[in-house]
């Protein structure tokens, strides 16, 4: 994937850029698997806000992407690789020797006219999908099922890749792309290859109002508001934190704060994702 530069014709343009899309094939999405897309703006089915600063972007289809990949033994035709606005990676449509089509993520180097199959007689080949019991040691998957049978949870984003580590038994050893070594179960389905569009997170947005397309809305600093509204907020001029750690709107320590209680699945972690640097 290459990286488009603009002209700065304007102060916003002079840093912007963008994808070139050369990897896209131009077709316009299939009709049969498009669904449409409620607006949310971070609201849950009780109509509470449960994530801030979202609302408005450009209206959206859904596209149904198969991550079960749960048609085994069929050949496929990779028909196009197409622009998805609902995720980072592309889209690839499959059209199934029985006529059938479904869109999948399109792993890195996938083009047109390949040939793709999943189940465990498939071939260790970029775009197939297999149960970790049979992909070798060292390989790069992703689409990564959680629990066997639910579709892939794990490394979906683009770019995105995870490595086979080890075997052992029922088990696999795999390293995430935040550098996690986490177990699963050997009948957990992945797919060959890396997360295509992997010069995504490359890409400068340039200006404010590209993020609002996304549905992006502005996000107040704490250390703007007043003491009533957040507790960072208060103080003639620019006054610190002024306690233990950085706290949310609502009081709860932040940045870099763990949140994770799931007790019952830290077994299945090995090895914890170190600081990003």
């Amino acid at each position: 994937m290459a990286i488009k530069q603009y002209k700065p014709t304007t102060p916003s343009r002079r840093g912007m850029t963008g994808n070139a899309f050369e990897e896209l094939t131009g077709h316009a999405p299939e009709k049969s698997l498009l669904r449409p897309l409620a607006e949310r703006a971070g609201r849950n089915f009780r109509g509470k806000v449960t994530v801030r600063h979202r609302g408005g972007g450009h209206k959206r289809r859904y596209r149904v992407i198969d991550f079960r990949r749960d048609k085994a033994g069929v050949p496929a035709r990779v028909a196009s690789i197409e622009y998805d606005p609902n995720r980072s990676a592309h889209i690839a449509l499959l059209v199934y020797a029985d006529g059938e089509k479904r869109y999948i993520l399109a792993p890195a180097g996938l083009k047109m006219g390949d040939r793709v199959m999943s189940g465990p007689e498939a071939d260790i080949q970029l775009g197939n999908a297999l149960p970790l019991a049979n992909i070798p040691l060292g390989t790069v998957v992703h689409n990564v099922e959680l629990y066997s049978g639910r579709g892939g949870q794990l490394v979906r984003a683009a770019g995105a890749g995870a490595q086979i580590l080890a075997k052992d038994g029922d088990f696999v050893q795999m390293r995430m792309p935040s550098g996690e070594v986490r177990i699963l179960r050997h009948d957990c389905m992945a797919t060959i290859g890396q997360v295509g569009n992997v010069e995504h997170g490359n890409i400068k947005l340039g200006k404010a109002g590209r993020k609002r397309w996304m549905g992006r809305r502005p996000h107040t600093r704490g250390s703007a508001m007043t003491p009533r509204d957040h507790p960072h907020g208060g103080g003639e001029g620019k006054a610190p934190v002024g306690m233990p750690g950085p706290k949310s709107p609502w009081g709860k320590p932040t940045l870099g704060a763990k949140t994770r209680q799931n007790k019952r699945t830290d077994r299945y972690i090995v090895r914890r994702r170190g600081k990003k640097r």
